[in-house]
């Protein structure tokens, strides 16, 4: 492959108060998406995250504290989601790893029966620049998502957001239509590849578990705190500009999922649908309704 393009050649500057308004249907205001990232911790490796630091502070393997932290998740959190979710009658998207949709079957069938959409998250999860064959590991993802759901993911998002120069140009050429990595704004933005456009749909590392509690510490009722401020400014500004935005909450099971965090959730989801002119959609309903703006 010819030397990559570098991020700011496949998106180029563009300020959002001189853009042309952005119009949701039905006169609605805001499209929100919520993202359940799942993924599968191989005890044979260092954990992607840690909740206990090993003793002494050196890792150790197999590291069975770490591991079943987030095995909680899998076991009992994600059915969590599953009744909040379907009691604000909320269809999510899945962000998976391909081996989940095999280790975890059960998991697998009561997402894809309740329509969720399925995200490609990797095949394993392990940051892209970790993977010796990117193009092996998405052909992989898809496939074990299609085996699943009986047709390929639209959307992607790496483990961690990791992508090195080369990894949005393999994503087009296997079909991905749109990605969670590139978080830069609060609409979506086309990226260019070698062979052609994806789209970027805005994520969030803000309005996210991860940042918010495995890293920052902060208290259980942060995520409703600080994802209620997040809605009411987007819901302002896209007021105010008559022009749409997109907000995404990011959940994990072994986090969001746990008792003391969960009715957080359950609140900012309540607050959501106070208001009037909001959409709860998927990733592949946000990109679609786009491309219809901006062909």
């Amino acid at each position: 492959m010819s030397e990559a393009m570098r991020p700011n050649e496949r998106v180029p500057y563009s300020a959002i108060v001189d853009r042309p308004p952005l119009k949701l249907p039905g006169g609605a205001h805001l499209a929100v998406w919520t993202i359940v990232n799942v993924e599968e911790w191989s005890i044979e490796r260092n954990m992607p995250r840690t909740v206990l630091p090993p003793p002494m502070g050196q890792p150790l393997q197999p590291d069975l504290p770490n591991w079943a932290w987030h095995e909680y998740g899998m076991r009992v959190g994600f059915w969590r989601f599953v009744h909040v979710l379907a009691s604000a009658k909320i269809t999510p998207t899945m962000a998976v790893n391909g081996s989940v949709l095999k280790s975890y079957p059960r998991i697998a069938e009561a997402a894809r029966d309740a329509g969720w959409e399925f995200m490609g998250h990797g095949y394993e999860q392990r940051p892209m620049h970790h993977v010796e064959d990117q193009r092996a590991a998405i052909r992989a993802t898809i496939a074990a998502i299609r085996e699943v759901t009986g047709k390929p993911p639209r959307g992607w998002e790496s483990p961690g957001l990791t992508e090195t120069y080369e990894t949005v140009d393999l994503l087009h050429a296997e079909g991905i239509e749109y990605v969670a990595d590139w978080v830069l704004d609060d609409q979506p933005v086309r990226i260019r590849t070698t062979k052609g456009e994806i789209v970027s749909v805005p994520y969030t590392l803000e309005v996210n578990d991860i940042p918010l509690m495995a890293l920052q510490h902060h208290a259980s009722d942060e995520l409703y705190v600080r994802g209620a401020a997040q809605f009411d400014r987007l819901y302002a500004e896209a007021v105010a500009g008559d022009s749409a935005r997109v907000m995404a909450i990011s959940i994990h099971p072994y986090i969001t999922g746990v008792p003391h965090r969960i009715g957080w959730l359950e609140k900012l989801y309540a607050h959501v649908a106070s208001k009037p002119g909001v959409l709860m959609w998927t990733g592949e309903q946000i990109l679609d309704w786009y491309l219809t703006q901006t062909r």
